[in-house]
């Protein structure tokens, strides 16, 4: 029997995005860490404080470890999904509880990974289209976890998205991905300044500039408008949800950021222009 060319590439994209996802996690955890140690470093050089000299920390090194008992874990204990499930959701150690987000964006990097496939098929739109996924993925979990949205996850994606409508990877002309870029910056620039003129206070930050500034650049101008009324009235209900439950966090704020993030994963797989009817543009 014949294997269906495209359930097999989407099937071969999918566990390709459950490695893709165990790295994430990597990423999610280790970036802002790397962020800070370099925010100190740099503190200590402007102050003239001798800098503490402690072991590389970077996304290779050190290797992973449970960060109760400090057992290192093994390539066979690091599988995606599948050890989780034999491991019983414990370190094999301590037996203390593993978070059930890692096995969570396996799963779900993996799922992103194979509905690219299956749309794309393996080719460069499909490859392009995975790693904005692999890449809003991370940003949403890191912001959500941190506040903050790195430049060297938010720049490249922006830059990736103009690179992608040049070689027509993309549904979206350069012109329209450029001046997405554009409009996605200066909206929420404005709002910015806007709010904090008005209050004294910032509303957001500057990451969530180059977040939308992204997703400008990969769907284009037109779908700008669509996908910050989405991202907006969900980060709203959510917001007051979690103030009813008392979710929110210290000082009562909720990152906008992984709603952007739903937006656009909103606008990959039904499209901008759906997106565009459904607020009636």
């Amino acid at each position: 029997m014949l294997v269906n060319p495209q359930w097999f590439e989407a099937s071969l994209a999918a566990v390709f995005g459950l490695l893709i996802g165990s790295f994430l996690n990597v990423v999610i955890y280790r970036l802002p860490k790397m962020m800070e140690r370099q925010w100190a470093a740099e503190c200590a050089e402007m102050s003239g404080s001798p800098q503490a000299v402690g072991e590389p920390f970077n996304l290779m090194l050190p290797r992973s470890r449970c960060p109760h008992c400090g057992h290192q874990i093994h390539w066979y204990e690091n599988v995606p999904v599948i050890s989780y499930v034999f491991l019983r959701g414990g370190c094999s150690a301590c037996k203390a509880p593993i978070s059930l987000r890692y096995p969570v964006v396996e799963v779900v990097s993996g799922g992103l990974f194979f509905l690219c496939a299956w749309r794309w098929g393996a080719s460069a739109t499909g490859l392009a289209w995975c790693t904005f996924s692999a890449t809003l993925l991370a940003l949403a979990v890191i912001d959500w976890d941190t506040t903050l949205l790195p430049d060297d996850l938010t720049l490249p994606l922006l830059w990736l998205g103009l690179i992608a409508a040049a070689m027509k990877w993309t549904p979206v002309s350069l012109n329209a991905s450029l001046w997405g870029a554009v409009g996605g910056y200066l909206s929420l620039w404005m709002v910015y300044w806007a709010f904090k003129l008005v209050t004294g206070k910032e509303g957001m930050g500057y990451g969530d500039f180059k977040l939308f500034a992204a997703l400008g650049a990969w769907f284009g101008w037109q779908a700008l408008i669509p996908m910050i009324l989405l991202a907006s009235v969900i980060g709203a209900i959510v917001g007051i949800a979690m103030k009813f439950t008392t979710g929110l966090r210290e000082g009562g704020y909720v990152p906008f950021g992984p709603f952007l993030a739903g937006a656009g994963f909103t606008a990959l797989f039904f499209g901008a222009d759906t997106l565009r009817q459904a607020v009636g543009l």
